[in-house]
């Protein structure tokens, strides 16, 4: 049976500021409540749970840096799926028909370990399926991405997105902190072996990859032909349209978000050099046991959690881009602190915990803001699109620096994994020279940030103007 996309929008020039409120607090809550079980379904097929599922299937470095960079490539369609949806006359029923097949795929894997159980499949073919059924999946929700954003971006005024998002994201993090560790200790004391455990908990994901669907459903929706940014304001009213097409982009790109898109690809890669392979460092290089492993991302979780809502507040005082230098410093210069580590007493139960509490509470910094710098200098006109743009120049720059660091690890001569932590290091202080460039309105100088900073602030004495006095002779 044919389905059709409703024609009807929620997006409208005219205020109505009763209804506009009540509708802003229902689908704000119904977005937060929808990052909480794609929490659930994103951590299971991904991370570290399915890193670990790999890895106990034989699976090499690289393997694991495809996965890593899969979601990455993959973001090249975006722009595609940003086009797709603007010719669409809504938001929420495109992102259904776009992750709802997406995510029902999953159940193809959770049917190819069933059958593995009766029916054994070589390893290697196992990790080729899977690999198989990541590209496939990501591939379909590229194509919701950009619209995603743009759609939070009319709901979510913006003097608040950056608290809003901060609490969301919280909301997000809390479900990592709670439900990885559970999902890595019953993957690890399942009955039937760690492959089977997660092929249960692969169907539970599913479960709550629906559930996130069925809270979208709950928000006010947005006509992609006639969403309007109207600066801080963004009035929510039900009317019927015509179809028409979108305004087609015109005029040259805006420098300042050519810019914002070239820190975007740099940062992307250099992180990208090395984030994948941390938990390969620890789960292969080390051995240390998968439960370990998992209470780390939990505390990572648990830091952001903690840290997100003071992000939020910050960058709504001083500005995202401050925010963005100011701790993208203190993140390219943390892959050094894993050089020296080991499987010994004080790594395991001391240096990898605050290890990961820095790495939580900063990446939340850089994830929450940079999203937030996007929504601003992004041009209003046709925004999905420019967001789809960043998202595929990301994905390039991130493919690019996952494969990179996956054949660099191969070399042990030059220090492997721990050398291309380094490596990393170097490459993070370099990306964030473009920031430097980009501007932000209502964003604070580094130097008023500085000046705040300090403890000590300078003390202006007042020097007494100098006369010449004449003398008589």
């Amino acid at each position: 049976m044919e389905t059709t996309i409703p024609t009807e929008t929620l997006i409208s020039v005219e205020p109505m500021p009763q209804l506009e409120k009540q509708a802003i607090r229902s689908s704000l809550k119904a977005s937060s409540w929808d990052g909480v079980f794609a929490a659930i379904f994103t951590s299971i097929t991904g991370g570290v749970l399915l890193s670990n599922f790999l890895l106990q299937l034989g699976a090499s470095p690289i393997e694991i840096g495809m996965v890593s960079s899969v979601p990455m490539v993959v973001n090249l369609l975006q722009p595609v799926g940003a086009y797709l949806s603007e010719r669409t006359t809504s938001r929420r029923w495109y992102g259904i028909w776009i992750y709802a097949p997406a995510r029902l795929l999953w159940l193809v894997l959770v049917l190819i370990i069933a059958w593995n159980c009766w029916h054994h499949i070589e390893s290697h073919t196992l990790v080729i399926l899977t690999l198989v059924m990541v590209l496939i999946t990501n591939l379909m929700g590229a194509f919701g991405s950009a619209s995603w954003l743009s759609w939070m971006a009319a709901l979510v005024p913006q003097k608040l997105r950056g608290r809003y998002f901060g609490v969301r994201n919280s909301a997000t993090s809390l479900t990592n902190l709670i439900g990885v560790p559970l999902m890595g200790l019953g993957i690890s004391v399942f009955p039937g072996g760690t492959i089977q455990g997660y092929s249960l908990f692969l169907l539970l994901g599913v479960v709550a990859g629906l559930m996130s669907l069925g809270c979208q459903l709950q928000m006010a929706d947005v006509n992609p032909q006639q969403q309007a940014v109207l600066g801080n304001n963004q009035s929510l009213s039900a009317t019927k349209i015509k179809d028409s097409n979108p305004p087609p982009l015109t005029g040259s790109v805006e420098p300042n978000f050519l810019r914002f898109m070239f820190y975007v690809m740099c940062w992307a890669f250099a992180v990208n050099v090395s984030a994948p392979f941390f938990n390969l460092y620890l789960l292969d290089n080390l051995g240390i046991d998968v439960r370990w492993v998992t209470i780390y991302s939990s505390l990572m979780a648990g830091a952001s959690l903690l840290m997100l809502v003071v992000w939020g507040k910050l960058a709504d005082r001083i500005g995202n881009r401050p925010v963005l230098v100011l701790v993208g410093i203190l993140v390219a210069l943390t892959p050094l602190l894993w050089l020296g580590t080991g499987s010994n007493f004080v790594c395991v139960w001391v240096w990898f915990p605050l290890l990961h509490l820095l790495m939580g509470g900063t990446n939340a910094a850089i994830d929450l803001c940079n999203n937030n710098l996007l929504m601003v200098v992004a041009p209003k006109n046709n925004q999905a699109s420019y967001f789809g743009t960043v998202a595929a120049v990301a994905g390039v720059g991130g493919a690019l620096g996952t494969t990179a660091g996956g054949f660099l690890a191969e070399f042990v001569e030059y220090g492997g994994l721990l050398g291309l932590f380094a490596l990393s290091s170097v490459l993070r202080l370099a990306a964030l020279l473009p920031m430097m460039l980009v501007q932000e309105k209502r964003s604070q100088t580094l130097i008023q940030v500085m000046r705040s900073l300090l403890p000590i602030k300078p003390q202006f004495v007042p020097i007494p103007t100098l006369q010449l006095v004449s003398r008589s002779k």
